[in-house]
């Protein structure tokens, strides 16, 4: 599985407009085949920044980021561009596994 976190600062001006403003990028990239999750969190300490946490099958990426919504989100003239404070910081792993296990150090029944 590639295992990709994003983080994205956003002009604070922008900050509470940011769901809206991936709406289409997101629920489209979770139509994706190759998929796993695509999931976005909001920073506690800083209210600027979002994490995107996302996971595609070890081939998936590739489409992901050739395909026609990954292009238009991405561009100078897509939603985001505009909101960002600046580039977005990446980590892009290639990992074991195909989903999210249990934590082994704690146990909730």
């Amino acid at each position: 599985m590639i295992f990709i976190v994003v983080k994205f600062q956003v002009k604070p001006e922008f900050a509470d407009q940011w769901p809206e403003l991936t709406r289409e990028f997101t629920e489209e990239t979770r139509k994706e085949p190759k998929n796993k999750f695509f999931e976005w969190s909001r920073s506690l300490e800083d209210p600027n920044e979002y994490v995107l946490l996302e996971a595609f099958d070890d081939d998936g990426a590739e489409p992901h980021v050739n395909s026609e919504h990954f292009k238009k989100a991405t561009s100078e003239e897509g939603p985001m561009f505009d909101a960002l404070a600046s580039t977005p910081k990446i980590i892009s792993r290639q990992i074991e596994g195909d989903d999210w296990g249990e934590m082994g150090e704690m146990k909730v029944s």
